[in-house]
């Protein structure tokens, strides 16, 4: 067995992890160390008994198995944005430019016609703001509990709105259930705030004459269900959101508000490493677990009454998702380092989050007409 070396100061040293993996060798490395050995307890014990250990050094450690030998791999941690992120700014802009040709549809406009396109721009910002606010709020909670986050990255697709959305990517370990509660319950709670102004803008704004729009035009092809949380907006501004002339349509900046409540649902799904996860996951251990296979049979359910009582409209999306949750709960839900609950003020956040969530459900949130 060769000699335990000593990594460069800051690296935790071999004797720091004797409980858990037994070091036989270390590689230093240009942002780290390598450590060479076998573990003392179960595979996925090993990070959760070492982590917070290379943590507090400024280091995350993962195990792998390369070459018949054990390796756990110490890289340094860093909160920060050391240069510009070519690849968010890409896809921001790739985003930008699919919605505003999805807006320019929502207007009864050309979408070849680049006047028409750049014109909407209100839509582009009404979808696109409470997406931003839901990933930042996110991204701030992260930098709060000194987490290791990426900046946001939008997805770009030619579709009626223009993107699938954003999403940030956590490279680090959670040190507790605390700051996965808080990182995790974030993004919903800024998300909605920015989704209600921009429904109190929308329901204001005048509607739009759709009567010379071609057949092909999204107000002609789509009928979206508004949910409860946007249908309270309009309300107590004494706004419709529908006309009773078929040549007018709700202003496009509505359809942020309903994009965002949509988004803030299908994150509030409890499975997988969707925040909903992430919330029940601090609130009640691992038994979220058992939540796995629960939420796909409802999401099917869903679909199936669709089916019985509605025609089938709205089934496909419900049976969609259905199938991503399966997909995703396989995934499993994020681990923190620390499991020691969260305490009663975060339980009754977590039941706020749960009732706006349910308050932006609907059970046909869009129907090809």
């Amino acid at each position: 067995m060769a000699t335990p070396t000593v990594g460069p100061p800051g690296v935790p040293d071999p004797e720091t992890v004797p409980d858990a993996f037994h070091v036989y060798e270390v590689e230093v490395t240009d942002d780290g160390a390598r450590y060479y050995g076998e573990p003392l307890v179960d595979r996925e014990r090993v990070v959760q008994r070492v982590a917070p250990a290379f943590r507090e050094r400024g280091y995350r450690v993962t195990i792998t198995y390369e070459t018949g030998e054990y390796v756990l791999v110490a890289t340094e941690r860093s909160t920060s944005v050391d240069s510009i992120p070519w690849l968010n700014v890409v896809l921001f802009c790739g985003t930008v430019a699919t919605t505003l040709v999805a807006g320019a549809q929502w207007y009864g406009a050309d979408p070849t016609d680049l006047s028409a396109v750049l014109a909407a721009w209100p839509f582009a910002a009404a979808v696109l703001v409470p997406l931003a606010v839901h990933e930042f709020g996110h991204y701030a909670a992260s930098r709060y509990h000194d987490v290791e986050a990426s900046l946001p990255y939008f997805i770009p697709v030619p579709t009626a709105l223009g993107t699938l959305g954003a999403v940030i990517s956590m490279r680090d370990h959670l040190p507790d259930r605390r700051a996965l509660f808080d990182i995790g319950v974030a993004g919903p709670l800024a998300g909605l705030v920015a989704t209600v102004a921009v429904a109190a803008i929308g329901v204001s704004l005048p509607p739009v004459d759709v009567s010379g729009a071609g057949a092909l035009s999204f107000p002609r092809q789509y009928e979206l269900g508004y949910p409860p949380l946007v249908q309270g907006v309009a309300a107590l501004l004494g706004e419709p959101l529908r006309y009773d002339d078929p040549g007018l349509a709700a202003n496009p900046v509505l359809i942020g508000a309903w994009v965002g409540a949509f988004v803030t649902f299908l994150n509030l799904i409890p499975v997988g490493q969707l925040d909903g996860a992430h919330v029940a996951r601090a609130l009640v251990g691992e038994r979220i677990e058992r939540l796995r296979y629960v939420v796909p049979g409802a999401l099917f359910g869903l679909a199936g009454a669709l089916v019985a009582f509605a025609d089938g409209r709205g089934a496909a999306l419900w049976v969609v998702w259905g199938l991503l949750t399966l997909v995703v709960g396989r995934a499993g839900t994020a681990t923190p380092l620390d499991d020691g609950p969260v305490g009663p003020r975060r339980r009754a956040v977590g039941a706020l989050a749960l009732v706006l969530g349910a308050l932006c459900f609907t059970p046909m949130p869009i129907v090809v007409t």
